[in-house]
């Protein structure tokens, strides 16, 4: 199969502007900065790409994945990390300062592939701490980010207007480490 992700890789040049494929997920999050409704974040899920890494990603939207018979996920999650013209990144919905990891394969799972590659802004892809070290916790790009390629799994894109929703959050301003100085919470997460 590495010739066929070779590929896909070659055929797909700007996977932030790639065609909506019909049968991959569409999930989303509805964003409050500061206690105020910022908008929708609508993505689509590149399940045709890597299934695994998108229903990990999924499930954490829907509260179908459940410790204890409770549902866990970004619900109520806070974005931690924001870096302008860059990223931002959110999903630790343990600790909620990037140390926290789990997922719906344990605490922690392999790198998919890298496939998808990290072309321009609105791409949703794993944060990680060194390979095969996917959790919880994701970063949506900001712009063209390169030097993560073969390093962080992308696995989904915003659409449409829910990149607005984005610069949003990305123009809060922030204090040390990179952390938001207006709380930017998912209110709400689910599947379309």
């Amino acid at each position: 199969t590495q010739e066929r992700e070779e590929r896909m890789a070659a055929t797909v040049e700007d996977w932030h502007a790639r065609p909506q494929h019909p049968g991959n997920p569409v999930v989303f999050f509805d964003v409050k900065i500061g206690g105020i409704d910022a908008g929708r974040v609508k993505m689509e899920l590149f399940a045709d790409v890597c299934p695994r890494t998108c229903e990990n990603f999924r499930q954490l939207c829907t509260g179908e994945h459940r410790k204890s018979g409770q549902p866990i996920g970004y619900k109520a999650c806070k974005f931690h990390r924001i870096i302008k013209d860059f990223m931002i990144q959110g999903g630790d919905f343990l600790k909620g300062d990037g140390t926290g990891s789990t997922s719906i394969y344990g605490t922690r799972f392999e790198d998919e592939n890298f496939v998808a590659r990290h072309t321009g802004p609105g791409l949703l892809s794993m944060a990680n701490s060194g390979a095969n070290t996917n959790g919880c916790q994701f970063f949506i790009t900001c712009g063209k980010c390169d030097w993560l390629d073969d390093k962080h799994v992308v696995f989904g894109r915003v659409l449409g207007d829910g990149l607005l929703v984005v610069r949003k959050v990305e123009n809060v301003q922030c204090g040390p480490n990179n952390k938001p100085r207006l709380d930017v919470v998912i209110s709400q997460c689910g599947e379309m």
